[in-house]
């Protein structure tokens, strides 16, 4: 049996990745010099999101510049150095945008209960949800690069429960990623494995159709 809270609603919170759920990123730029150097498309992406490379980015130990030159390493001996960091910097200043589908959502959720933003993310998020004209989307922020940890890690289920005001239990998860969600779901919360807005739509209904 499921227990519901004083509105008679599942969840006490709701705990949101940012990227592939709200923001997304054009790679097109990226894309096209990668076919101009020979690359299979992709090659950077997979050297930069390698553990070795992306790890520390996120943990907030090296600026996205010196992210940039640990992908010119990581290309050594696919392209030239010139190219390897033009193919770096392109994905490390690829534009990106937001859903408004999902944003729409969420605001509307933010009536309702509180909202809190779970990510793995660099020391520039903050002024990426500026940018993006985010800033006030969530109650609170937990960005791996200020906490020190990183999703899967449980801890950071914990402070984005402690922030959020609310029991494990009466959390709610939605990431793109099923490793996070199966680390959130071991830890007692409700977990939504993104595809697409109607994910979203079909478990936050109770709320946004009140």
């Amino acid at each position: 049996m499921t227990i519901t809270n004083a509105c008679g609603w599942p969840f006490d919170a709701v705990l949101c990745d940012l990227d592939n759920v709200i923001r997304f990123y054009d790679l097109t730029r990226l894309a096209a010099l990668e076919r101009a150097v020979g690359l299979a498309e992709g090659t950077t992406t997979r050297v930069a999101y390698a553990p070795e490379t992306d790890l520390p980015l996120l943990l907030g130990k090296i600026s996205k510049q010196e992210w940039v030159e640990a992908i010119v390493l990581g290309l050594a001996g696919e392209v030239s150095e010139p190219q390897a960091r033009e193919l770096g910097t392109a994905l490390a200043e690829a534009p990106f945008w937001a859903d408004e589908v999902v944003v729409t959502m969420l605001r509307r959720m933010r009536e309702h209960m509180p909202v809190v933003l779970v990510t793995n993310a660099t020391l520039e998020l903050e002024s990426d949800l500026i940018s993006l004209g985010l800033s006030d989307l969530a109650d609170h922020v937990v960005s791996s690069a200020r906490v020190g940890v990183v999703k899967p890690d449980r801890e950071i289920y914990e402070i984005a429960a402690e922030r959020a005001g609310a029991d494990i239990e009466r959390c709610l998860f939605i990431d793109d990623r099923l490793e996070n969600i199966e680390a959130a779901v071991a830890l007692g919360m409700t977990g939504v494995h993104y595809r697409g807005p109607e994910d979203l739509r079909r478990v936050l209904g109770f709320a946004l159709d009140a």
